[in-house]
């Protein structure tokens, strides 16, 4: 079963063309990366502007990418929810049109979803149940995949999200944005316990987690420097603040591989491009005897094709969306 998938839920207008959920036939991105950095972060009035810009163009390479012909497609997928309004109502909207002239079914998929099918493709013997670590700029949740459309949250970041620490540390350093690449460079060889930062612990529920305390200390370290002419290791100050997010994530997440019994764990999302935390999970799992699942790195930013690949298990699930279909900017996993 051949999908095209549609993903523009933030700064990146993506399509792919994915067979069966497991194989990828092409995978179109546009990166608008280049266009936010002058303003530190996704306007999203220039990020809706650019996805209508570029979508038809990239629909139209996708298909001829992947060698097949329109009539060869047998449904289309999109994310739907969620992310930024205008830029998730472009995605929709185009593949609305494309679903009901090509003639073939629409099937919306939940972005988180998305990322965590992400595993399926790097993986094809991966199956649920598993353990499941989302983390990006917008999102961090810990998951309890029990199948391919069966899914309970166990946690969650109570306010910010670790990827958007990550931009708002590489801002105050004077690094470019995005700022999650920036900061794992300049970590390299830098000393993690030069400074302090702290790692919260939520009361209620020891799977959820806390990121605003952090982003706070390593601005207010920085601000306080400043006016005191004080000068910072950037280096240092990059490997101390990775440590403290990799300590906020790890040990909650096998907790819950112990705690749930689970012998396969997977982490998803851009922040799991991060060196220091995949090795820090990598590390964990081998201690636990965990079968462990991360992507490669261009399997971890948003794309299409994880889309696709979990609009195929949605598919078989029975889900379906008709032309009313609308975009969401929060919606429950």
């Amino acid at each position: 079963m051949r999908i095209l998938a549609f993903e523009s839920t933030c700064d990146e207008t993506a399509v792919a063309v994915v067979e069966d959920g497991r194989s990828v036939l092409s995978d179109e991105i546009f990166s608008q990366a280049k266009l936010h950095a002058v303003y530190g972060g996704v306007v999203p009035e220039i990020a809706s502007r650019c996805h209508v810009e570029s979508i038809a163009l990239l629909a139209q390479r996708a298909v001829e990418t992947a060698g097949i012909e329109k009539k060869d497609i047998d449904a289309v997928a999109v994310s739907y929810a969620p992310g930024l309004i205008g830029a998730v109502l472009v995605g929709v909207n185009f593949a609305k049109a494309c679903a009901l002239a090509l003639d073939r079914p629409l099937i919306p998929v939940h972005h988180i979803r998305g990322h965590i099918a992400a595993n399926y493709l790097a993986y094809p013997e991966l199956e649920p149940p598993f353990l499941c670590l989302t983390i990006s700029g917008g999102n961090t949740l810990l998951v309890d995949v029990r199948d391919y459309t069966d899914m309970r949250i166990l946690g969650s970041t109570r306010d910010d999200a670790a990827g958007e620490c990550f931009d708002k540390t590489a801002r105050v350093l004077g690094l470019p944005y995005p700022g999650g690449r920036p900061i794992d460079l300049i970590s390299q060889g830098g000393d993690d316990s030069r400074y302090v930062f702290p790692v919260a612990h939520v009361s209620g529920n020891p799977y959820d987690m806390s990121f605003s305390g952090l982003k706070t200390a390593v601005i207010n370290l920085v601000h306080n420097a400043g006016q005191k002419g004080e000068e910072l290791d950037r280096a240092d100050l990059a490997a101390s603040f990775t440590k403290a997010v990799s300590d906020s994530l790890v040990p909650r997440t096998m907790q819950a591989v112990r705690e749930l019994g689970r012998d396969k764990l997977a982490v998803a999302g851009g922040v799991a491009a991060n060196s220091r935390i995949r090795a820090d999970f990598q590390r964990a799992a081998e201690e636990a005897g965990c079968r462990l699942y991360i992507p490669p790195l261009k399997l971890c930013g948003d794309n299409a094709a994880m889309i696709g690949a979990q609009g195929y298990y949605e598919y078989l699930a029975g889900v379906r969306a008709d032309s009313s279909l609308n975009a969401y900017a929060t919606m429950d996993l």
